[in-house]
């Protein structure tokens, strides 16, 4: 095996995910719910025609979504995310509060839909509480709880 192998694609430095492209049918209607859940606008250009690339950023996080016209040939609403948030209660509260539709809190395995309970994890859990939301397109986001991370991640 080369040494490059044995370390990953770039060796023994990092590989950072930044952005993330999501497929949307309505850039425009886009831009407004994701400036309703109060991400950061990056940017909103269109360099050439037919292509147009907006790009927000959650807040404190280090990876942007990115979307417009001339970006993806997938379907509006085949991509998914997560988040992560340090407390399921108050992250549920402000989605709503930002007039997002949003699911009630579940704990367990976000999949299958029916190995879901209901409510926080009693004992809260790293890893172990959820919520989602969808964009106008269907792109779905499931919102985790995380208060301790597991070793080796950032």
């Amino acid at each position: 095996m080369s040494a490059t192998a044995a370390h990953g694609l770039i060796g023994e430095g990092e590989l950072h995910l930044e952005v993330a492209i999501i497929p949307v049918s309505d850039v425009d209607r886009s831009k407004q719910f994701y400036e309703r859940l109060g991400w950061r606008l990056d940017d909103d250009v269109a360099p050439m025609d037919g292509l147009r690339i907006v790009q927000f950023t959650p807040p404190g996080s280090g990876a942007s979504i990115t979307f417009g016209l001339g970006l993806t040939t997938a379907a509006p609403g085949s991509a998914g995310g997560g988040l992560i948030v340090s407390d399921i209660e108050a992250a549920h509260a402000e989605l709503v509060g930002r007039g997002i539709v949003v699911s009630d809190i579940w704990h367990g395995p976000p999949f299958p839909v029916e190995a879901r309970q209901p409510g926080p994890d009693p004992e809260r859990a790293s890893y172990g509480s959820f919520c989602a939301f969808a964009d106008p397109d269907g792109n779905t986001w499931i919102v985790q709880e995380v208060t301790t991370r597991l070793p080796g991640r950032a």
